[in-house]
């Protein structure tokens, strides 16, 4: 299976159909209810919601997921009868296959149903009408990549006692976002230094998402939050919020960092836990829906920018 444990939660959609084919007579007593065997469009249904919330024992790959809501219908469509259902599931897949396997197995039972009265009868023309959800839902672009950079902030490193994870593996994870990593710097763990460096990268080198990592936590050494509060005009506090909700789901010490975020002028500052983990972990949760804290900036709400 795919680990999809990185993945963050958003509401997933899909929407589904199939055709059952066969003589007119026959499909019209679907309708009529006088099929020997019973009433076809309520079995049809039943089944395919059934299959639906059973998708992951009929697909290998397919992850379970607690589905919060699905819908089969059964209509007339000229010389055949048309089956749709729609999943709704908020979780950190999509529910496509849901979408399909309900109309199969609705397909089928209606087959089952059907078969004693018409030697012609055929299904098919299965497929994906329509899907929501998921990262390709909250993802801006720009004309020009965001100009970045990052600020290891650690005593050692940056005395070349110890080397830096964090900060290369923020790098790797930012290669295939739209944004430009201008600057990667070391420095000390010193308020007023760092402070100096962040108003320097937005002021003068133009810089549009800084983040930083280190100095985070409780230690006597620790203050990027206040080197970064005596920078920002305004805080967003929901970055935050999401990195040690995020976090918290797979560490207890998730709680303990102190970092901030905010914006100074139309650049954005993110401070990000020391450790490696901590850092990717906490940008997991941030993309890809931080950057469209850029275009809400601009005054185009939550419009979708496009290239």
């Amino acid at each position: 299976m795919i680990d999809v444990s990185p993945k963050f939660n958003s509401l997933r959609y899909a929407l589904a159909e199939g055709f059952l084919y066969g003589k007119q007579e026959t499909l019209q007593r679907v309708f009529d209810k006088t099929v020997p065997k019973g009433d076809v469009t309520e079995v049809a249904r039943a089944a395919g919601i059934h299959a639906a919330k059973r998708c992951a024992d009929w697909i290998t790959f397919c992850h379970p997921i607690p589905l919060d809501w699905v819908e089969v219908k059964l209509e007339p469509d000229n010389d055949k009868i048309k089956v749709r259902a729609e999943v709704r599931s908020v979780w950190k897949t999509g529910v496509e296959m849901e979408a399909i396997t309900a109309v199969s197995a609705a397909l089928l039972n209606a087959y089952d149903m059907l078969k004693p009265l018409d030697d012609s009868l055929s299904f098919g023309d299965i497929r994906v009408v329509r899907k929501k959800g998921g990262k390709s839902d909250f993802s801006d672009s720009f004309k020009k990549d965001l100009k970045t950079a990052i600020l290891v902030l650690s005593d050692s490193t940056h005395a070349g006692k110890r080397k830096d994870k964090s900060g290369k593996i923020i790098q790797e994870f930012l290669a295939d976002k739209p944004v430009q990593v201008g600057f990667y710097e070391v420095l000390p763990d010193d308020k007023e230094i760092i402070a100096e460096r962040l108003r320097q990268l937005v002021d003068a080198e133009k810089v549009k998402l800084i983040f930083t990592t280190g100095g985070t936590g409780l230690g006597p050494r620790d203050v990027t939050p206040e080197a970064t509060l005596a920078v920002i005009d305004r805080s967003v506090p929901g970055i935050v919020e999401a990195i040690r909700s995020y976090g918290k789901d797979r560490t207890p010490f998730a709680m303990l960092s102190r970092g901030e975020a905010g914006v100074r002028k139309d650049s954005v500052i993110i401070n990000l836990p020391g450790s490696s983990k901590g850092a990717v972990e906490s940008l997991q949760a941030l993309f890809p829906g931080l950057l469209h804290i850029f275009p809400m900036m601009q005054g185009k709400g939550h419009e979708k920018t496009r290239k």
